[in-house]
C-alpha cells in the first residue's frame, strides 16, 4: 500500500510539475507583449479572449508575439464563424529585407471549408501547403464547425506535428526554419459577406522545457511528410524507404540508351541534380536517365524544380530496350510542364499534358481536394509522388492526388490505343520496368529522390 501512495505521489508531483512549466502565452488582460503586422484587422479582448474580426480589403493580419520560440508545444481553443479562414504562425519571421516585412512562415490551418484542412501546415508567403489534409482523411474530421476547438502544436527539431481535439492531423518534416515568433492571423477578405467576422481565441498556453517527456504519441495511420535534402528520416527508414539518388554520384543510374551515365547535359551541384537545357530538343543532350533497378509494386517521391518554359517528365514502367531512336525512352509518364508557357498544354486531349497528368493518357484534376491542382508554381519545388500496388496508380502533385487510374482495366487499354501510345505492345503493362529522368532540352532539377516497394 505505501508503495502505491509513493507511485501516487510521484505521479502527482509529476503531474503539477508539467503544469507548472507551461507559460501563459496571453494572460487575457493586455497585448503588451504582442504587436500587430501587415494588415489592419481588427484586435480586441474580451472575457479574456483574443477576438479578431476580419476587415474588407486588408492584408492578412497578425497579432505576433514579440518574443521568438524555437521548440515548443503550444495549445490554444479557437472558435471560428463559418466562412472565415484563419490561422497560427510559428517560427515565423518579419524582416525588410523580405517582400517589405510581409509574415511568412509555417502556420497551422484555421479554417470552415468543405475542404477540410484545418490542422494542416502551410508555409505563409515562402512554400505553399507542406502538409495538406490530402494526405491524412482521418485529420480532416477532426475540427468541427460551430463550435470551440482544441489545438495542440508540438515544433521539436524538424518535427512539426499538430492535433485538433486529440486527432492528430499533421506530421510533417522540415528544417527550413528553427526559430521565431508566434501569431494569430485574420486573413484578408474580398467579399463583403465575410466582413466583421469573427476569430476568438482562449487558453493560449506554451511549454518550452521537458518537451522530449512531454510529445504526444505519433498516431500510426498519419502518413509522416518530410522535406529534408536527400536525407530519410528514422520513420521513413523503417518502413522500407530508400534515397534512389544520394545526392553526390551517379551510382544507380546509367543513361536510358547507354551501359553508363551521360558524359555531358547533366549536372549534380549542392545535392540537386539538373538536366542542362539544350533548347528544347528531347534526348539529344545528355539523354534521359534511367534506374539500374526494375520496379514492380512501389512508391516514388521526387521533388523537382522547372524553369519558364520547361517540359520533362518521370517515367516509370519503362523498357528501355522499346525505343533505339531518336526520342525519349518509353513508359508511362508524370508529366512536368510549365503549364502557362510550353505550348504542349494546349496539345494532346483535354488537358492531358499538363503538369502532373499521365502524359497523353489522363488530364490530372484535383479530385475536390484543393482549389486547383496545387502546382507551387516554376522556379520553386514541387513534389510528384507516384503509387503503383496491383495495377492501380496514383500521381499525387505536392501531396494531393491528381491522377487515378488501373493499369490492367479496359478503361485503360482504351486509351492507350487512342494515344501515341498504341504501337507499343503492351504499353504500360509491363510486369515491372525502370524509373525514368527525362532530358526534354529544357533546365529541370530534381532532388529527394525516394522509394519504397511493396
Amino acid at each position: 500500500m505505501n508503495t502505491l501512495l509513493l507511485i501516487a505521489a510521484c505521479l502527482s508531483t509529476a503531474f503539477l510539475s508539467a503544469q507548472e512549466n507551461w507559460e501563459i502565452l496571453f494572460n487575457g488582460k493586455d497585448l503588451k507583449n504582442f504587436e500587430q503586422l501587415n494588415g489592419n484587422a481588427k484586435y480586441e479582448i474580451k472575457n479574456q479572449e483574443l477576438i479578431g474580426t476580419s476587415r474588407l480589403n486588408t492584408p492578412n493580419s497578425f497579432m505576433a508575439t514579440k518574443k521568438k520560440y524555437g521548440d515548443f508545444i503550444l495549445e490554444f481553443d479557437v472558435f471560428v464563424e463559418n466562412g472565415l479562414n484563419s490561422g497560427v504562425q510559428f517560427r515565423s519571421l518579419s524582416s525588410p529585407d523580405y517582400m517589405d516585412g510581409r509574415v511568412h512562415g509555417y502556420q497551422c490551418e484555421i479554417e470552415t471549408s468543405n475542404r477540410k484542412w484545418a490542422g494542416g501546415v502551410y508555409d505563409e508567403a515562402r512554400n505553399g501547403w507542406l502538409y495538406p489534409l490530402s494526405r491524412n482523411p482521418k485529420g480532416q474530421n477532426a475540427f468541427v464547425r460551430g463550435q470551440w476547438n482544441h489545438y495542440r502544436i508540438e515544433a521539436i527539431g524538424a518535427n512539426i506535428r499538430t492535433w485538433i481535439n486529440d486527432v492528430q492531423c499533421a506530421n510533417l518534416v522540415d528544417d527550413t526554419t528553427a526559430e521565431g515568433f508566434i501569431a494569430f492571423q485574420v486573413h484578408g477578405i474580398h467579399d463583403e459577406s465575410l466582413e466583421g467576422k469573427k476569430v476568438r481565441w482562449k487558453n493560449i498556453k506554451i511549454l518550452t522545457t521537458n518537451l522530449e517527456n512531454a510529445r504526444k504519441e505519433v498516431d500510426p495511420e498519419v502518413p509522416e511528410i518530410s522535406y529534408l535534402k536527400n536525407q530519410l528520416t528514422e520513420s521513413e527508414m523503417r518502413t522500407g524507404w530508400r534515397l534512389l539518388w544520394d545526392g553526390k554520384t551517379t551510382n544507380g543510374w546509367r543513361g536510358a540508351k547507354a551501359d553508363t551515365f551521360p558524359q555531358k547535359g547533366w549536372e549534380m551541384n549542392d545535392g540537386i541534380l539538373t538536366v542542362l537545357s539544350s533548347g528544347g530538343a528531347e534526348s539529344r543532350n545528355g539523354g534521359d536517365i534511367v534506374t539500374l533497378n526494375a520496379f514492380s509494386d512501389f512508391e516514388l517521391s521526387v521533388d523537382f524544380k522547372m524553369t519558364e518554359g520547361a517540359n520533362s517528365g518521370i517515367k516509370y514502367f519503362v523498357d528501355s530496350e522499346l525505343n533505339k531512336g531518336e526520342g525519349s525512352a518509353i513508359g508511362l509518364e508524370f508529366q512536368i510542364l510549365d503549364d502557362k508557357k510550353h505550348p504542349d498544354a494546349k496539345k494532346g486531349k483535354n488537358g492531358n499534358r499538363t503538369v502532373g497528368s499521365l502524359y497523353d493518357l489522363i488530364r490530372a484534376e484535383n479530385n475536390g481536394s484543393s482549389r486547383g491542382k496545387n502546382f507551387k508554381g516554376v522556379n520553386k519545388w514541387n513534389n510528384a509522388r507516384i503509387v503503383v500496388r496491383n495495377g492501380h496508380v496514383e500521381h499525387w502533385l505536392n501531396h494531393v492526388k491528381v491522377v487515378e487510374f488501373d493499369r490492367f482495366s479496359q478503361i485503360f487499354k482504351a486509351l492507350v490505343e487512342k494515344s501515341k501510345y498504341e504501337k507499343w505492345k503492351n504499353f504500360g503493362r509491363l510486369p515491372q520496368g525502370l524509373i525514368l529522368l527525362q532530358d526534354h532540352g529544357d533546365k529541370v532539377s530534381f532532388k529527394s529522390i525516394k522509394v519504397r516497394e511493396f
